[in-house]
């Protein structure tokens, strides 16, 4: 019969030891740091997703402030298609390998004539970006490539110089 106590007691004590904050102790000892390795890891690359969707989308901001600067010029200064290029390239941060296009109603800026260029038509400013960069690779390996073409355009209206009648 005292065996028997005995016994029982050990087995119990065995099954139900208490660590120092009085909780029993868990056999699957590794499981949380797992689930918080693999946790941590996932929300990391979320994170990292976010920044660098945030990153194209205030690149984009820009590339639309440097389409519509150039626009603005234009309504006043239609013929001076450099000119306009140029004022949207100096408004952007980085305007490494990017691409102004400028329109007169549809038609190259270069190959508009003066009945094209006046008041009343549209002029519509395009900026492209063909090459900006992903910097997470997770992203660029989901998309297939490491880059994105960003694409901003503003049109307006020419006010100046009044068309002829001819």
């Amino acid at each position: 019969m005292k065996h028997k106590k005995f016994l029982r007691k050990f087995v119990l004590s065995k099954n139900l030891r208490r660590t120092r904050g009085g909780g029993p102790i868990s056999t699957e000892r590794g499981q949380s740091l797992m689930e918080l390795a693999v946790s941590i890891v996932l929300l990391l690359v979320v994170l990292a997703g976010i920044v660098d969707l945030g990153r194209m989308f205030f690149y984009y901001i820009g590339m639309r402030d440097a389409a519509q600067e150039g626009s603005v010029y234009g309504i006043v200064n239609p013929g001076f298609c450099t000119q306009i290029a140029e004022r949207a390239r100096n408004i952007l941060s980085d305007p490494t390998g990017v691409q102004i296009d400028v329109r007169i109603d549809g038609v190259s800026c270069a190959a508009a004539t003066a009945n094209q260029a006046c008041a009343g038509r549209e002029i519509r400013v395009t900026v492209i970006d063909p090459d900006f960069p992903i910097t997470m690779p997770f992203l660029g390996s989901i998309l297939g490539h490491h880059a994105v073409t960003l694409k901003a355009s503003v049109s307006g209206t020419i006010l100046r110089p009044v068309c002829s009648a001819y």
